[in-house]
């Protein structure tokens, strides 16, 4: 008897019926196709979504058991079709300040940071990845020596914030007493470079009924990718940020590479047409201090020149060593100085305290183990040299 591999449309669309979706991090539209595909009754598509959705979102479940308002039967069929799966988190480091960093595996070979910095804000912030590596190469930047690897979709990016809230307890929501209150694309990537699932992942963590970060309390930062920086207000509305850290061209060529592509007369022009700007939304413009490289009185007084007519404040970011880095941290003095000049003009010009730099979770900082080795597979090998270690020397 011959046996013949059956590739019809039909065959095909059963095995795919047998592999479960993941629903965390899933956006609420793609949620509702996801049920009409399964073939839930149209006029109860929208109930049952928003019933997963707020088990999900809002009570963080990570199973359909706890799903306590939908009928048994209903519960069962959904964990026939779906999972509620985090990714794994090869890597969990806590600093000795309580700044907390976790490395997210998303494939072989395909890891991100995460990093949750307590007391930022009103009162901690995840600073989370929108990529797996970098193309900008910013010469200050530990993650720019990484070669990009791919895109994070936006379910991978709100699982970040999942992963950090399951970590923190901070189920179910609520808008009292959270220890994670904004969340700030700072993290590995550039973030408009991926502004589709940039969007959509903004669209599920600002869901009201979820997450429910304002967005206001969301900022997106940006190396300066000028044409897409207005696009990016228009589809999120969510607070602007940009990596400065010069105020010449020659500089920021050098410090951030994108500026050959778009100079500063063109980002600023750009970063002028971002909607809703004003007292109450400003732009906050990011600059670290390098040791005599851009942290002289005079480059402050630039800053204030470049920055006329532009609704603002500046993060002044003391350089964060890593492995390998040509620069040096400006000296204390200098950097207090330079926020005077700032301070007195009027403009509010904070400097950044260092926060995890003992676990390279610092601003300019993250890079994922992968391009070196793996954690988990430096966990396997020094399990595997203890074990020869102990059968040495019961030998």
């Amino acid at each position: 008897m011959t046996q013949s591999l059956d590739i019809s449309h039909a065959a095909n669309a059963d095995r795919a019926s047998c592999v479960k979706e993941n629903l965390a991090g899933i956006g609420f539209d793609a949620l509702k196709k996801t049920l009409e595909d399964r073939g839930i009754e149209p006029k109860k598509v929208n109930m049952r979504a928003r019933q997963l959705w707020r088990w999900v979102y809002h009570y963080g479940v990570r199973d359909f058991s706890g799903m306590t308002d939908i009928a048994k039967a209903q519960r069962a069929e959904f964990e026939d079709w779906f999972e509620l799966k985090r990714p794994e988190i090869t890597e969990a480091l806590v600093s000795v300040d309580g700044t907390r960093k976790w490395l997210i595996e998303y494939g072989p070979n395909t890891e991100a940071e995460t990093v949750f910095i307590p007391d930022v804000g009103r009162a901690g912030a995840l600073c989370v990845s929108s990529q797996v590596g970098c193309t900008l190469n910013c010469s200050f930047c530990h993650t720019g020596t990484q070669k990009l690897v791919r895109n994070l979709t936006a379910a991978e990016i709100v699982r970040q914030v999942m992963v950090a809230r399951d970590a923190l307890e901070e189920w179910p929501t609520s808008n009292e007493n959270r220890k994670l209150t904004n969340i700030v694309f700072m993290g590995m990537g550039e973030p408009l470079y991926n502004l589709d699932n940039v969007a959509e992942a903004i669209d599920t963590i600002s869901h009201n009924e979820g997450i429910s970060f304002g967005r206001r309390r969301i900022t997106v930062s940006t190396a300066g990718v000028a044409p897409l920086i207005p696009e990016l207000g228009r589809r999120t509305n969510a607070m602007l940020a940009i990596s400065l850290h010069a105020t010449n061209d020659d500089l920021r060529n050098e410090l951030v590479p994108i500026n050959k592509k778009y100079p500063l007369k063109e980002l600023f022009e750009a970063i002028r047409e971002y909607p809703d700007l004003g007292n109450s939304k400003k732009v906050t413009f990011e600059y670290v201090m390098l040791k005599g490289v851009n942290d002289s009185v005079a480059e402050a007084k630039d800053l204030l020149r470049l920055l006329r007519g532009t609704p603002a404040k500046i993060n002044l970011i003391p350089f964060n060593p890593w492995p390998g880095s040509q620069y040096e941290c400006s000296d204390w003095e200098t950097i207090e100085n330079f926020a005077e000049v700032l301070n007195r003009a009027g403009y509010s010009s904070p400097i950044r305290t260092p926060r995890g730099r003992d676990i390279l979770a610092a601003c300019g900082q993250l890079r994922s183990e992968s391009v070196k080795q793996k954690a988990s597979d430096r966990r396997k090998a020094e399990l595997a040299a203890k074990t020869a270690a102990e059968g040495t020397a019961a030998e």
